[in-house]
Protein backbone atom coordinates (compact mmCIF):
# COMPACT_ATOMS: atom_id res chain seq x y z
CA UNK A 1 0.00 0.00 0.00
CA UNK A 2 1.23 3.34 -1.15
CA UNK A 3 1.86 5.78 1.90
CA UNK A 4 0.04 8.67 2.20
CA UNK A 5 1.65 12.32 1.63
CA UNK A 6 1.44 14.38 4.68
CA UNK A 7 -0.78 17.74 3.85
CA UNK A 8 0.50 20.78 5.71
CA UNK A 9 -1.53 24.05 5.67
CA UNK A 10 0.41 27.47 7.13
CA UNK A 11 -1.89 29.88 8.71
CA UNK A 12 -0.07 33.39 8.79
CA UNK A 13 -1.54 37.05 9.13
CA UNK A 14 0.79 40.02 7.84
CA UNK A 15 -0.13 43.78 8.12
CA UNK A 16 1.66 46.10 5.35
CA UNK A 17 0.79 50.04 6.04
CA UNK A 18 1.82 52.89 3.35
CA UNK A 19 1.02 56.25 3.08
CA UNK A 20 0.19 57.58 -0.32
CA UNK A 21 0.27 61.49 -1.54
CA UNK A 22 -3.39 61.10 -2.83
CA UNK A 23 -6.39 61.77 -1.46
CA UNK A 24 -8.89 58.41 -0.12
CA UNK A 25 -11.25 58.86 -2.86
CA UNK A 26 -8.55 58.47 -5.45
CA UNK A 27 -6.64 55.71 -3.72
CA UNK A 28 -9.94 53.59 -3.30
CA UNK A 29 -11.01 54.39 -7.24
CA UNK A 30 -7.45 52.60 -8.34
CA UNK A 31 -9.17 49.22 -6.71
CA UNK A 32 -12.89 50.10 -8.18
CA UNK A 33 -12.12 51.25 -11.74
CA UNK A 34 -11.14 47.88 -13.92
CA UNK A 35 -8.59 49.60 -16.25
CA UNK A 36 -6.98 51.59 -13.32
CA UNK A 37 -7.15 48.10 -11.78
CA UNK A 38 -5.69 46.30 -14.40
CA UNK A 39 -2.38 48.44 -15.10
CA UNK A 40 -1.57 48.10 -11.55
CA UNK A 41 -2.51 44.75 -10.23
CA UNK A 42 -3.02 43.05 -13.13
CA UNK A 43 -0.32 44.08 -15.76
CA UNK A 44 3.38 44.27 -15.62
CA UNK A 45 6.37 43.14 -17.84
CA UNK A 46 6.99 39.73 -18.66
CA UNK A 47 3.31 38.94 -17.39
CA UNK A 48 1.14 37.66 -20.59
CA UNK A 49 -2.69 38.18 -19.43
CA UNK A 50 -4.98 35.31 -20.45
CA UNK A 51 -8.75 36.09 -19.18
CA UNK A 52 -9.29 39.22 -16.80
CA UNK A 53 -13.23 39.59 -15.37
CA UNK A 54 -13.73 42.83 -12.83
CA UNK A 55 -17.34 43.10 -10.85
CA UNK A 56 -16.28 45.43 -8.42
CA UNK A 57 -19.42 44.88 -5.92
CA UNK A 58 -20.39 43.40 -2.54
CA UNK A 59 -20.42 39.63 -3.83
CA UNK A 60 -18.84 40.12 -7.38
CA UNK A 61 -15.97 38.13 -8.53
CA UNK A 62 -12.77 39.73 -9.82
CA UNK A 63 -10.72 36.86 -11.62
CA UNK A 64 -7.49 36.56 -13.57
CA UNK A 65 -5.59 33.89 -15.40
CA UNK A 66 -1.91 34.97 -16.66
CA UNK A 67 1.82 33.78 -16.58
CA UNK A 68 5.02 34.85 -15.79
CA UNK A 69 7.53 34.41 -18.80
CA UNK A 70 5.96 31.41 -20.75
CA UNK A 71 6.05 29.96 -17.06
CA UNK A 72 2.63 27.85 -15.33
CA UNK A 73 -0.67 28.98 -16.02
CA UNK A 74 -1.93 30.84 -12.34
CA UNK A 75 -5.35 32.03 -11.46
CA UNK A 76 -6.76 34.90 -8.34
CA UNK A 77 -10.10 34.10 -7.65
CA UNK A 78 -11.16 37.08 -5.67
CA UNK A 79 -14.87 37.45 -4.12
CA UNK A 80 -15.70 41.17 -2.05
CA UNK A 81 -17.56 40.49 0.62
CA UNK A 82 -17.55 44.20 1.96
CA UNK A 83 -17.12 47.46 0.22
CA UNK A 84 -17.31 50.82 2.09
CA UNK A 85 -16.29 53.38 -0.53
CA UNK A 86 -13.44 55.76 0.70
CA UNK A 87 -12.87 53.45 3.42
CA UNK A 88 -12.65 49.87 3.06
CA UNK A 89 -12.43 46.68 1.14
CA UNK A 90 -12.41 43.30 2.41
CA UNK A 91 -12.18 39.63 0.15
CA UNK A 92 -11.18 36.64 -0.38
CA UNK A 93 -9.21 35.05 -2.68
CA UNK A 94 -7.85 31.61 -4.03
CA UNK A 95 -4.14 31.38 -5.95
CA UNK A 96 -3.64 28.29 -8.07
CA UNK A 97 -0.83 27.35 -10.32
CA UNK A 98 -2.37 24.50 -12.59
CA UNK A 99 -4.64 22.95 -10.97
CA UNK A 100 -3.24 23.03 -7.74
CA UNK A 101 -4.40 25.26 -5.23
CA UNK A 102 -1.54 27.27 -3.77
CA UNK A 103 -3.69 29.40 -0.69
CA UNK A 104 -6.49 30.83 0.40
CA UNK A 105 -6.78 34.69 1.99
CA UNK A 106 -8.73 36.84 3.63
CA UNK A 107 -7.71 40.27 2.63
CA UNK A 108 -8.92 44.02 4.34
CA UNK A 109 -7.69 47.42 2.51
CA UNK A 110 -8.28 49.96 5.21
CA UNK A 111 -8.02 53.89 3.81
CA UNK A 112 -7.66 56.67 6.46
CA UNK A 113 -7.07 60.27 5.74
CA UNK A 114 -3.66 60.91 6.57
CA UNK A 115 -3.00 65.05 5.95
CA UNK A 116 -4.00 65.51 2.11
CA UNK A 117 -2.61 61.88 1.63
CA UNK A 118 -3.71 58.65 2.77
CA UNK A 119 -3.04 56.21 4.96
CA UNK A 120 -3.38 52.60 3.84
CA UNK A 121 -3.76 49.67 5.77
CA UNK A 122 -3.65 46.03 3.95
CA UNK A 123 -3.96 43.16 5.79
CA UNK A 124 -3.80 39.71 5.16
CA UNK A 125 -5.06 36.09 7.21
CA UNK A 126 -4.01 33.34 4.64
CA UNK A 127 -3.53 29.74 4.14
CA UNK A 128 -0.78 28.26 2.64
CA UNK A 129 -0.75 24.93 1.71
CA UNK A 130 1.65 21.74 1.03
CA UNK A 131 4.63 24.38 1.14
CA UNK A 132 4.00 25.52 -2.70
CA UNK A 133 3.61 29.15 -1.73
CA UNK A 134 5.03 30.58 1.87
CA UNK A 135 3.25 33.50 3.51
CA UNK A 136 6.64 35.44 3.11
CA UNK A 137 6.52 35.71 -0.33
CA UNK A 138 3.45 36.32 -0.33
CA UNK A 139 3.70 39.48 1.85
CA UNK A 140 6.82 40.77 -0.38
CA UNK A 141 3.96 40.48 -3.49
CA UNK A 142 1.61 42.11 -1.87
CA UNK A 143 4.44 44.94 -1.26
CA UNK A 144 5.36 45.41 -4.62
CA UNK A 145 1.35 45.90 -6.12
CA UNK A 146 1.24 48.19 -3.32
CA UNK A 147 4.45 49.73 -4.85
CA UNK A 148 2.40 49.79 -8.16
CA UNK A 149 -0.06 51.44 -6.58
CA UNK A 150 1.86 54.68 -6.27
CA UNK A 151 3.09 54.66 -9.21
CA UNK A 152 -0.19 54.52 -10.67
CA UNK A 153 -1.49 57.32 -8.45
CA UNK A 154 1.99 59.35 -9.22
CA UNK A 155 1.07 58.80 -13.08
CA UNK A 156 -2.49 59.39 -12.80
CA UNK A 157 -1.73 63.29 -11.25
Amino acid sequence: MKAMTEQVVVHSTFIIEREYSASPVRVFAAFANQETKRRWFVEGEGWEILEYTFDFRVGGREFSRFRFKGGPEMSNDTIHHDIVPNRRIVSSYAMTIGEQRLSVSLATVELAPAGEGTKLTYTEQGAFFDGLDKPQQREAGCRELLGKLAEELDRAR
